[in-house]
């Protein structure tokens, strides 16, 4: 039976609740960051992508994608420790693809573009190129809107990734608990609801939320019906929530392209 939780008016903008610092910009020591213009088939308008790329990574450097939340930039995990969180994991630091996603895609194919092709066939295989990455190690993960959209990528393309990350995704348990702009209709919503649909992908999948997130009750019931662990850890919906356990992310993500054998 499904928990009686509700998001009711869950139109929560990442960037409202983004990580403030006390310093000019992100850190980035140890990571050159790259960013490019990629003029897409499937959406409109040009998508500003950011790489990051581990100093010293050379050829053949597994590739993490890292979707971001609604209303955010792509660089808002460089705000959040994400180059810090690289250095800690050493010589099997990834690349890391930071892909624009635009204000409230939901990462799928929808009436105002296909968000999801255009990852799939566009913005990676872009940034593979790019890095001289490995295409068979590709993990993918993301915040909010973004873990909601890695789950669903996972869903849809379980052979594609080795490992899913989703830290407090932006889960419904009905489509009219979602909020304005998240999905174009009911028929949508159907389509891309990965708490009811089958979820194939049988790699590490890793899942966190705050016991303060609104999210908590959706994010706890994918686990129950999915049979996948889902850590609880105190905070809310925030930047500084998910800049707390960047360096365990990332010591998952490592970890888990390490082994990856496809």
């Amino acid at each position: 039976m499904r928990l009686l939780w509700f998001a009711v008016g869950l139109a929560i903008p990442a960037a409202a609740v983004a990580l403030v610092l006390g310093f000019r910009g992100p850190d980035t020591r140890g990571v050159r960051v790259e960013r490019f213009t990629l003029h897409s088939r499937y959406v409109r308008g040009a998508r500003h992508e950011v790489l990051v790329r581990p100093n010293g990574a050379g050829p053949g450097r597994p590739l993490l994608v890292l979707l971001h939340g609604r209303g955010a930039p792509p660089t808002s995990f460089l705000n959040q420790g994400l180059a810090a969180a690289l250095r800690a994991v050493g010589a099997q630091a990834p690349n890391v693809l930071l892909p624009d996603g635009g204000d409230s895609s939901y990462w799928h194919d929808r009436r105002d573009g296909k968000w999801g092709t255009y990852l799939l066939r566009e913005a990676i295989p872009a940034a593979v190129a790019r890095l001289h990455a490995d295409s068979r190690r590709v993990a993918i993960g993301g915040e909010s809107m973004g873990g909601f959209g890695a789950l669903d990528a996972a869903r849809l393309h379980p052979h594609r990734f080795c490992a899913v990350g989703a830290h407090s995704a932006a889960l419904f348990l009905t489509g009219s608990s979602t909020p304005a702009g998240a999905f174009d209709d009911a028929a949508d919503f159907e389509r891309h609801d990965v708490l009811s649909s089958p979820f194939p992908f049988h790699g590490p999948v890793w899942i966190d939320v705050g016991n303060h997130d609104p999210f908590v009750g959706s994010d706890t019931e994918f686990g129950v019906v999915h049979h996948v662990r889902v850590r609880v850890w105190p905070g809310g919906h925030s930047g500084s929530y998910w800049a707390k356990h960047m360096r365990a992310y990332l010591r998952f993500y490592a970890q888990a392209l390490r082994s990856c054998r496809r």
